[in-house]
């Protein structure tokens, strides 16, 4: 029940539960920890914030540890943000040990409703803990019968299957006057993945990330 109280005070923050998992907290304790990440209401949630406007650096990041660790208060949780480090919290982990999210061919992690554009902006964890999640029948694997559109769609081939990421690839190719498209409407390889539109992900809001990403 805490959790369904959870996601429904997230989403008119502009927030969605991406998952939860029942672990030990530091103190050996039992504990749940509930992923936090944009969903398709957060860009007019975000636009209104005085982050968005006051020209300071890092407002996402800013916005998210003031709107989350309200909800943590709220809910009497502990908080961990993905900027928090180093050492930096163990977000990969938990997201693959929630059962919702997987490996994707390009190597970035991919969810079963949000795609390739995944944004976790923190995590919560409640005490006492919550039932431990259903034990998923298969492993969550969403790629096994997919043809893999997000191999081929990078336009400089940085990214592709069992190759890794080639980070300066990217980066030289987003100098130049043609990756406008990439800048302006997001990674191209995300953008494939056809579960990435259930991120309701906007092109302003790609733009934002791209720009944190590969600054002019």
């Amino acid at each position: 029940m805490r959790l369904h109280l959870l996601a429904r005070a997230a989403q008119p923050l502009g927030l969605m539960v991406m998952g939860h998992l029942h672990r030990a907290d530091d103190a050996g304790g039992p504990c749940s920890t509930v992923l936090l990440g944009t969903g398709p209401g957060f860009w007019p949630v975000f636009t209104a914030a005085p982050e968005y406007r006051d020209g300071r650096p890092d407002p996402v990041d800013r916005w998210s540890k003031r709107v989350l660790g309200a909800l943590a208060r709220r809910f009497d949780a502990g908080c961990d943000f993905p900027s928090d480090g180093p050492p930096y919290p163990p977000f990969i982990a938990w997201a693959l040990a929630s059962g919702r999210f997987a490996q994707s061919p390009v190597g970035m992690l991919v969810h079963d409703r949000a795609g390739l554009m995944i944004s976790l902006r923190g995590a919560l964890h409640l005490r006492p803990a919550l039932p431990p999640p259903p034990a998923p029948s298969r492993r969550f694997d969403p790629c096994a019968p997919c043809p893999a559109p997000c191999t081929r769609a990078c336009p400089v081939g940085a990214l592709g299957a069992g190759a890794g990421y080639d980070l300066a690839r990217c980066h030289g190719y987003l100098d130049r006057e043609g990756a406008q498209s990439c800048m302006m409407q997001g990674c191209a390889a995300r953008l494939a993945c056809p579960l990435s539109r259930g991120a309701g992900r906007v092109a302003a809001q790609s733009a934002l990330h791209m720009k944190a990403f590969h600054p002019a």
